[in-house]
C-alpha cells in the first residue's frame, strides 16, 4: 500500500509516518514546512523519517496535490493552520489554508483518475464548541458560545431553558453532540471532515473523520504560541516563566497522547467499521487545565504555581472531554498511555530542546484586539 500523509512533517503526522513505515507501507509526505511550526528557514525536521518520500508543497497548490495523489492507495489529511486564538483574527488565512486546502483535495478526488481506496481526515474536538452538559431538570443540554462568566459569576454555563439558569454539569461529549464550533479554527475543522465525508460518500471512497481531542507528546512545536496547551506550558517553564491559565483553571479537557492518536488512526485505515463516520479519539479521562500545568511542572522540577488569570479568551470552551464508546466499538481502540506516563515522556523530549517563549507577545496581540478580557 502506498500512503500519502498530507501535513506529514507536523507533530501528529510525523508520528503517523513512523507507524505506517513500520507496518510495511510506502509513505509520501506532503508538507509546506510552515514557518510558524518549522522555523523561518522552513527546514525539514530532523525527526521526520528519512524512509518516507517528501514533497514540499502547499495544499493550496491544486496541481501539486493532484500529482501527489495519482499513485497512492490511501490519504491521511493532517494539513491545517492550528490555534483557536489566532484564528479569531487571521480569519482569511485560516479559511484559505484549511477550508480551501481540503477543498483542493476533494476536487482532485472528484475530478481526476486515481486509485485512492481510503481517506482518513484529522478532525478536532473544537467543532463541538461547548460540548455536552446535563441539567438536573432538563436533561442533556448543548450550550451556546460563552462571552465570559455568567451573571452569577460562575464560569460554568447555565441552563438556557425556560429561565432555568441552573449551573450545568459537564458530561462526556459523544459524536451525536451538535456541531457548534466557537472559533474560526473549529469551523474550518468542521469543513475538513464534512467536505471529505461528503465526497467519500458520493464517489464510493471509504472515509473516516477522527476527531482528536487535546493531543500532546514529543515533536510539538514548542516555539509556536498557538500550539497545544501542554507544549505551551512546557515552553513557558523551560524559559523559567510561570504557565498562564485562563478563567479559574478548572476547565475540563481530555488529553490524549500522540501514540494513542496514531493507534486510532491506523485502526481507521485498516478497519472498515467506522467508514463514512466521525469517531472521537481521546483518553476518556477528563483532567483540569490547572492539573495539567501542575503535572508537567512536577515532572520538570518547576516549583512555581501556574498563574490563574481569571481572564476569558474569545473562542475558548469551558468543558469538553471525549466519549470514546464509538471508537472502542467500531475500531477496537483502547487508549494505552496515562497522562502521568505521557507527561514524563513529553518532559524528557522537552529537556533536549531550545524553545522561544512567545506567549506574552501572543496574549498582548489578542488583548489589543479585545479577544482576551
Amino acid at each position: 500500500m502506498n500512503v500519502l500523509v498530507v501535513g506529514g512533517a507536523g507533530f501528529i503526522g510525523s508520528h503517523l509516518v513512523d507507524a505506517l513505515l513500520a507496518s510495511g507501507r510506502d509513505v509520501t509526505v506532503f508538507d509546506n514546512l510552515e514557518p510558524q511550526v518549522h522555523g523561518p528557514q522552513r527546514e525539514r525536521p530532523s525527526y521526520l523519517n528519512p524512509s518516507a518520500a517528501f514533497i514540499e508543497a502547499d495544499v493550496r497548490d491544486r496541481a501539486a496535490l493532484e500529482s501527489a495523489v495519482v499513485d497512492v492507495d490511501a490519504v491521511f489529511y493532517h494539513a491545517a493552520a492550528v490555534g483557536v486564538g489566532q484564528s479569531m483574527h487571521e480569519v482569511r488565512r485560516y479559511v484559505d489554508v484549511n477550508t480551501m486546502g481540503v477543498a483542493n483535495l476533494a476536487d482532485v478526488l472528484a475530478n481526476t483518475r486515481h486509485r485512492v481506496k481510503k481517506v482518513v481526515v484529522a478532525s478536532s474536538m473544537s467543532l463541538y464548541g461547548e460540548g455536552k452538559y446535563r441539567c438536573q431538570t432538563h436533561g442533556s443540554i448543548y450550550p451556546a458560545a460563552r462571552s465570559g462568566p455568567g451573571p452569577n459569576g460562575s464560569w460554568n454555563p447555565p441552563c438556557p431553558i425556560d429561565g432555568c439558569d441552573a449551573v450545568l454539569t459537564p458530561v462526556a461529549t459523544d459524536e451525536e453532540t451538535p456541531l457548534r464550533p466557537t472559533s474560526i479554527y473549529g469551523i474550518t475543522k468542521r469543513d475538513h471532515e464534512e467536505i471529505l465525508l461528503c465526497i467519500g460518500a458520493a464517489y464510493g471512497i471509504p472515509t473516516v473523520a477522527v476527531r482528536y481531542f487535546n493531543v500532546y507528546g514529543g515533536r510539538q512545536a514548542l516555539s509556536n504560541p498557538y500550539t497545544g496547551v501542554a507544549a505551551i506550558f512546557c515552553s513557558r517553564m523551560v524559559n523559567r516563566h510561570v504557565p498562564l491559565v485562563y478563567e479559574d483553571g478548572q476547565q475540563l479537557r481530555d488529553f490524549v497522547h500522540v501514540r494513542d492518536v496514531v493507534q486510532a488512526s491506523m485502526l481507521a485505515l485498516d478497519r472498515s467499521g467506522a467508514d463514512g463516520r466521525a469517531v472521537n479519539v481521546g483518553s476518556g479521562h477528563p483532567i483540569t487545565v490547572t492539573d495539567v500545568a501542575c503535572g508537567l511542572a512536577r515532572h520538570l522540577g518547576f516549583d512555581r504555581s501556574p498563574d490563574v488569570t481569571g481572564k476569558f479568551r474569545a473562542g475558548d470552551v469551558r468543558h469538553c472531554f471525549a466519549d470514546i464508546i464509538r471508537a472502542r466499538t467500531l475500531l477496537n481502540y483502547e487508549p494505552a498511555v496515562t497522562f502521568e506516563q505521557g507527561a514524563a515522556e513529553l518532559i524528557d523530549w522537552v529537556r533536549d530542546r531550545v524553545s522561544a517563549d512567545l506567549v506574552d507577545q501572543s496574549i498582548a496581540d489578542l488583548e489589543a484586539r479585545g479577544l482576551v478580557r
